[in-house]
């Protein structure tokens, strides 16, 4: 068994949530939420930025931390077991550049309900609940977007 880390965000602008759309070789697809590998001696929090940047091209900011979500999948030699740590993150705007490297063909913001039901898997669903509840707690007590919070 492998073990490996990853973190990722829920980025939310104007109340719309970012998501990306893999196709790898037409064999998968899907609406997933930004997340990567967390590099040596890089803090969970960078890692979290810095994926999202380089998935989708969005300079955002972290506005708290979420929590974790495990899943494990097989590869030819082993099992991998993987822990992603979630953070809630404002963007600064709409845009958006899905990585063609990593075959994300697509990005945009959606309305939650539709975030939630693009998303193609249960534990991104779970953390969207989440983060989309810390945020609408935030934006009624007007500390969403300010610097008060964080």
């Amino acid at each position: 068994m492998i073990e490996a880390t990853s973190c990722g965000g829920v980025v939310i602008f104007r109340g719309k949530v970012l998501l990306l759309y893999k196709n790898y070789r037409n064999r998968y697809d899907g609406w997933v939420l930004p997340k990567g590998t967390v590099e040596p001696e890089e803090e969970y929090k960078e890692t979290a930025l810095r994926e999202v940047r380089e998935e989708t091209g969005v300079s955002a900011s972290i506005i708290k931390y979420v929590g974790k979500s495990q899943y494990s999948f097989n590869t030819p030699g082993d099992t991998v077991v993987k822990n992603v740590h979630w953070y809630l993150m404002m963007a600064d705007s709409y845009y958006s550049k899905p990585q063609r490297e990593e075959f994300f063909v697509d990005s945009g913001y959606y309305k939650y309900h539709e975030a939630y039901h693009l998303l193609k898997y249960s534990n991104e669903k779970q953390m969207l609940e989440q983060a989309y509840s810390e945020y609408v707690d935030l934006k009624k007590s007007n500390l969403w977007g300010s610097n008060k919070y964080y």
